[in-house]
């Protein structure tokens, strides 16, 4: 027996039959984790790349001669793309569990380019007046529902593909590719603010490049999904009726899990996307450091971000998600509002980064382990959506509202309420992970007979 990958070495057709097959196996799995990690990549990029650039074109959307109130009209339409993510969980979650995780996460990601593109050729408000706006929300609402759904579909998708004692690892790449789509659009962001073009031309007509970018490389994915393999865990499963595949009649049947999943990421969310995707705007609204340098900062932070996702996946394969978990929410409730009130009383890059840093080495506690956590909470039948419904319904509430309510705070005169707003939530969740059993040793992947 022969391996059919085109890649398999020469000596593979003297390996016996049974090694034959675990190599094949496992070039599937690796090509599979791939190519879902491209897509996923992209659809990232595509939905983070509208912060990232948010700073730029604010004023062509929503004039006036407030930053601030720019930036919150801005985070606004940001927020209200989230109110589309628990649509997206349910539709997309439904699909994966009736049809397969392969065409779910197809369609989701064709849905994203189309929100990137609509965003590139949208006009401003001098040209179209109001219009530009709703064009504005139009796109991002189309890019909400992607995104809602290639979250819970993703997360089933690498933790059907993993190895049983890979899952943490193989999982954490969920959020090693999200945040590699934040650098990616910082780096797109970088290029043109300090080769390409001017400030100005940044203002004027420049954001619209990376949107561009985004439809283009939105291409690849698309081809790269196309060609998934689907997990064996979904074809195994084709006999349960399909009533029962990706049904909300089921999924009540699971009131713990949805709330473990809700709490979970409640304040997980929060802290995710304050440190994340708000702080290029705190560091430059707040603490008032130049864009450029904030850019900078940002940048490197996620690249030391990244490289922690895999670490603390495999640290959980070793010691278990929960510890992880707990770390998360001891240091996050009492670590957030000291660690936010020292980043906006500097303007100094090289304090800044170290603070960063150890905001995001604390938030990897939750980031690298909670698709794999969510995953291993579910049946297979109704796991995409397990998934994906509760944890949309989530970040729409807490992660999508945080920059909006961030500046909401600050243009009331209270900013540091924010600071305690986050650690409150983080500590509701502590006391989530505190009742919550050890995912890793009663996981609902073993029923699936991965092999």
């Amino acid at each position: 027996m022969t391996s059919s990958f085109p890649f398999a070495p020469a000596t593979s057709s003297a390996l016996p039959e049974s090694a034959q097959s675990v190599e094949k196996i496992s070039r599937r799995r690796l090509k599979a984790i791939f190519s879902g990690s491209v897509g996923n990549l992209v659809e990232w990029y595509d939905w983070y790349v509208f912060s990232a650039f948010s700073l730029y074109f604010s004023a062509s959307f929503f004039p006036s001669d407030d930053t601030t109130a720019q930036l919150l009209q801005t985070a606004g339409i940001f927020a209200l793309g989230f109110l589309m993510r628990p649509i997206g969980g349910w539709m997309f979650g439904r699909i994966a569990d009736k049809v397969g995780r392969k065409q779910s996460m197809t369609l989701s990601v064709l849905l994203m380019s189309l929100g990137s593109l609509l965003i590139s050729l949208t006009p401003t408000y001098q040209t179209v007046g109001i219009v530009a706006p709703v064009m504005l929300l139009t796109a991002r609402l189309l890019q909400g529902l992607s995104v809602g759904g290639e979250y819970g579909v993703s997360a089933t998708y690498f933790s059907e593909m993993a190895t049983q004692g890979r899952r943490g690892f193989y999982s954490s790449v969920l959020y090693f590719t999200l945040i590699s789509a934040q650098l990616l659009a910082l780096g797109v962001q970088l290029v043109l603010q300090n080769v390409l073009l001017t400030d100005a031309q940044l203002q004027d007509w420049g954001w619209r490049i990376p949107f561009v970018l985004g439809a283009v490389f939105s291409i690849v994915a698309l081809y790269l999904r196309q060609n998934l393999d689907e997990t064996t865990a979904f074809e195994a499963q084709r006999e349960v009726p399909e009533e029962q595949r990706g049904s909300l009649r089921v999924l009540r049947q699971h009131p713990r899990a949805v709330l473990t999943v809700v709490g979970l990421t409640m304040g997980g969310t929060l802290a995710f996307y304050t440190f994340t995707a708000y702080m290029l705007k705190f560091l430059v609204n707040t603490a008032h450091m130049a864009k450029a340098t904030a850019t900078n900062v940002c940048f490197l932070s996620l690249i030391f971000f990244a490289a922690l996702q895999p670490l603390f996946g495999s640290w959980s394969d070793k010691i278990g998600r929960r510890p992880l978990l707990l770390g998360f929410g001891l240091l996050g409730a009492v670590g957030t509002v000291p660690l936010l009130t020292a980043l906006s009383h500097t303007t100094n890059p090289w304090l800044a980064l170290p603070l960063l840093l150890v905001a995001l080495t604390i938030v990897s506690g939750y980031s690298a382990i909670n698709a794999v956590v969510k995953a291993e909470l579910f049946p297979v039948e109704i796991r995409a959506l397990g998934i994906g419904l509760p944890h949309a319904l989530t970040v729409a509430l807490f992660g999508g509202t945080a920059e909006y309510i961030a500046l909401w705070f600050k243009g009331a005169g209270h900013e540091s309420y924010f600071y305690w707003y986050i650690a409150g939530c983080i500590a509701i969740s502590f006391l989530v992970f505190l009742r919550m059993p050890e995912t890793k040793n009663a996981s609902r992947l073993d029923a699936d007979h991965i092999p």
